[in-house]
C-alpha cells in the first residue's frame, strides 16, 4: 500500500509566472511608446460653438477682442487664425464694423498664402500671380475659383466668432465649392 501524499503541480509554475511578467512588462513599455506616437496622428479638437464656429485667435493661438481691430482705420484688413487654423481677414467697415463676411486667406490654385496689397486693392498671390478682388472673386488667374468665405460675427463679450458659410455665396449666386 502506498502512503505517500499525492503531489499536485501548482496552477502556475516558475517559468510561467516569469514569461507572464515579462511579457507585461514589454506590453507596458510599448503600449506607453506608442501613445504619443498615435496621438501625433489624431488632429486636436477645436472648441466650436452653437453654429460650429469659433472664436477669432492670433498667431500665439490667444483670443483676439473685437475693439482692437475695430481701433483700425476703415478699409483694414487684419489677418486672424480662424477655422481650422486657416488665416483669414476680417474687414473693417465705414462704420466702424466688422464686415460679416471674411476672407480665407488661401489661394484656390495651389494654397498659396499671400498678403493685400493697399496699393493696388488687391490680394496678390506672389507664387503664380493669381489676383483676387477685394471680395475675393478671381481676377487674373491661374487661380480657378473665388476665395473660400466665412461669417464673421462680433458676440457682446466683444470676441470675434467665425462659423462656415454654408448658404449660397453672394458673390456667385451658386452653391459654395468649398462645401
Amino acid at each position: 500500500m502506498d502512503n505517500s501524499f499525492p503531489l499536485e503541480e501548482p496552477s502556475l509554475s516558475r517559468r510561467q509566472l516569469l514569461n507572464f511578467l515579462t511579457g507585461t512588462t514589454v506590453a507596458i513599455t510599448v503600449g506607453s511608446a506608442l501613445y504619443p506616437v498615435a496621438q501625433f496622428f489624431v488632429p486636436p479638437q477645436e472648441d466650436t460653438g452653437v453654429e460650429g464656429g469659433i472664436i477669432a485667435k492670433d498667431t500665439l493661438g490667444n483670443p483676439i477682442p473685437a475693439y482692437q481691430i475695430l481701433a483700425e482705420p476703415p478699409g483694414t484688413r487684419a489677418l486672424v487664425a480662424g477655422l481650422a487654423g486657416e488665416p483669414t481677414y476680417l474687414v473693417v467697415q465705414d462704420d466702424q464694423t466688422l464686415d460679416p463676411i471674411g476672407l480665407v486667406d488661401n489661394c484656390t490654385h495651389l494654397g498659396c498664402t499671400f498678403p493685400w496689397n493697399p496699393v493696388d486693392q488687391q490680394f496678390q498671390c506672389p507664387c503664380h500671380g493669381s489676383l483676387y478682388a477685394p471680395d475675393g472673386t478671381v481676377v487674373r488667374g491661374p487661380a480657378p475659383l473665388p476665395l473660400k468665405i466665412v461669417h464673421i460675427k462680433v458676440m457682446d463679450n466683444s470676441s470675434i466668432l467665425i462659423s462656415p458659410w454654408t448658404e449660397t455665396d453672394p458673390r456667385t449666386g451658386e452653391q459654395p465649392w468649398w462645401i
